[in-house]
């Protein structure tokens, strides 16, 4: 049946709501759709962009490497970038750092893995990004990505997570980034900055995660960063610091992870690192100790790795390391340790890994055969000349002793005869002396901050 003439006057009023409930409706606007044609065509030759997807954020037909969320006008923005390997972008030799990320309105998160390899680039943060809702800066593994932090990193008020990992940046770490008070997590390790740790950094009391390994920066630990009451992972190892671990650092009540290896510290806090009842890993290898080991140590209850070595250390293997019961790896080699080894060390269960080479230990290796056995190749006593083994089961040629009583033979290939106290000294010394170097300590991460 045919509309009456008059409601044919109403037609175009009922059909103008679906006009505008195009496809499109909810599409970027054009001014940031342009922003990131210009990022994406300066950053990637993997394809033409523009030509390859109009509409970036569009369901079904999205770039790789980005994410799109509706903002609060119901349109859809670009809230993540993500530069670097397949599936994700590539980087062009000509690429440089695209300060137009801070022109993107909701922007939280950009990363830039592998991306800056032929053509030298440098950070720079516009006065636009004191407007940027960035939360979350990763640059990792950039060797073209060069020159200083620039202090105007401070205008990232969001930033959250700032990593600037392995490319080669110097120059000092800038004061400004202390007023950065939202960050949790902080990574600047494998690059080669200088200078003197900042004291301003003490006031990042939400930071989480500190990593300012192997750099090249100077000076005493601040004692201000005993303040940071949330740090839980602190790495300042493979630098050039000196003096003593500040006694500050007993504040840090939630600190699960600390490494200060390969640098040139000397001295431990009278009253401080017993304190840190949540520790669990500790590696200060390599530092100019030379002082007895801190008994104070096997007061950590929930220590699992406990790396001393190559240190100076001197004096007896403290009675107090029996009682770490969830100790899984302890390293004191190439130190002076002298005296017999505690015999509740086999008593530890969880121990898989023992190194107490290289010292000046003596008498009767205190193990059981089945921890002997458990341990095998990662139990190193060599270098003791003063220790022997009661019955070995033919592991005197893995551990390094030999057997209590057993005459020495001429052959090369036999283990050495152990020496009684009288006759350690000297010529082990040397040894030892000789061999005395700071070599680069690796790490595994114990934390992946998952905030992508």
């Amino acid at each position: 049946m045919p509309l009456p003439p008059h409601n044919l006057l109403l037609l175009p009023l009922i059909l103008l709501p679906l006009t505008f409930a195009s496809p499109n409706a909810n599409a970027m606007e054009g001014s940031e759709t342009e922003t990131l044609f210009s990022i994406m065509s300066s950053m990637s030759s993997d394809r033409d962009w523009r030509s390859y997807a109009p509409d970036p954020c569009s369901p079904g037909s999205s770039w790789p490497g980005i994410e799109c969320k509706p903002g609060p006008n119901g349109r859809l923005h670009v809230t993540k970038l993500i530069f670097g390997t397949p599936p994700n972008p590539t980087c062009k030799a000509s690429a440089t750092f695209p300060s137009q990320i801070f022109d993107l309105p909701f922007l939280q998160s950009a990363h830039f893995f592998s991306c800056f390899k032929s053509k030298k680039t440098t950070l720079f943060f516009p006065r636009s990004s004191l407007s940027s809702p960035l939360q979350q800066l990763s640059l990792r593994a950039n060797p073209s990505l060069i020159g200083a932090i620039p202090p105007q990193i401070a205008f990232l008020k969001s930033l959250q997570v700032l990593t600037l990992s392995q490319n080669h940046l110097h120059g000092e770490i800038p004061e400004s980034i202390s007023s950065l008070s939202s960050l949790i997590h902080l990574d600047l390790s494998y690059n080669s900055l200088n200078g003197r740790i900042p004291p301003q950094m003490g006031k990042m009391t939400g930071l989480i995660d500190l990593d300012l390994s192997y750099n090249s920066l100077t000076g005493l630990i601040p004692p201000s960063i005993g303040e940071m009451g949330s740090l839980q992972k602190l790495d300042l190892s493979s630098n050039s610091l000196w003096g003593s671990i500040p006694q500050s650092f007993g504040k840090l009540k939630m600190l699960t992870f600390l490494a200060l290896s390969d640098n040139r510290l000397n001295g431990f806090p009278h009253i401080g690192l017993e304190k840190l009842q949540s520790l669990q890993y500790l590696i200060i290898d390599s530092n100019p100790m030379f002082t007895p080991l801190p008994p104070e140590l096997g007061e950590l209850p929930r220590l699992q790795e406990l790396r001393l070595a190559n240190s100076g250390y001197s004096g007896a293997i403290p009675r107090s390391f029996t009682r770490l019961r969830n100790l899984t790896t302890l390293s004191l080699g190439n130190n002076h340790l002298s005296g017999e080894i505690p015999q509740g060390l086999g008593g530890l269960s969880k121990m898989y890994h023992l190194n107490l080479s290289r010292n000046m230990l003596t008498g009767v290796v205190p193990f059981s055969d089945e921890f002997l056995r458990r341990l095998g190749r990662n139990l190193d006593l060599s270098g003791n000349p003063g220790l022997c083994l009661n019955g070995t089961g033919g592991l005197e040629g893995i551990l390094g002793v030999g057997v209590c009583g057993k005459s020495s033979s001429s052959s090369s290939s036999d283990v050495e005869q152990p020496l009684d106290g009288s006759r350690k000294g000297a010529s082990s010394l040397g040894d030892r002396m000789s061999y005395w170097g700071f070599g680069i300590v690796g790490f595994s991460a114990m934390y992946c901050l998952c905030l992508l």
